[in-house]
């Protein structure tokens, strides 16, 4: 017998914007509560393609600037609208270790279950 799925509506697809997510997460044996909004196309962060004459490193360097502005997008979008559950702001974004924004960007974006070659 085949399991009946459910379909998303337009309205609760929309809805997704403005709704503040939230998750704990571990981190080096504690806890953090992070949240975030998804963006409308209008709410992202503009930001040019890299150039074809950038090396490699470059260019994924570049990439790598417009995924952490996405998140911190994503995240200030959620404490403005719930100020009382702000943690991660602007001001500290830059100054976390790499590991730890590296691993907020895959759960905001949900690309935390994808698994690597690597």
């Amino acid at each position: 017998m085949t399991e009946a799925k459910e379909m998303w509506t337009i309205e609760e697809l929309v809805e997704l914007t403005e709704e503040v997510q939230n998750a704990e997460m571990e981190y080096s044996a504690k806890i953090l509560n992070v949240q975030w909004c998804e963006l409308t196309e209008a709410e992202e962060p503009k930001m040019a393609m890299p150039d074809e004459s950038m090396t490699e490193e470059e260019k994924n360097s570049h990439y790598a600037q417009i995924a952490g502005n996405r998140v911190l997008a994503m995240i200030d979008k959620a404490n403005n609208k719930n100020p009382d559950g702000a943690f991660i702001n602007e001001a500290s974004w830059g100054k976390l270790p790499t590991s730890l924004r590296w691993k907020i960007s895959n759960m905001v974006m949900k690309t935390d279950d994808i698994k690597s070659d690597f």
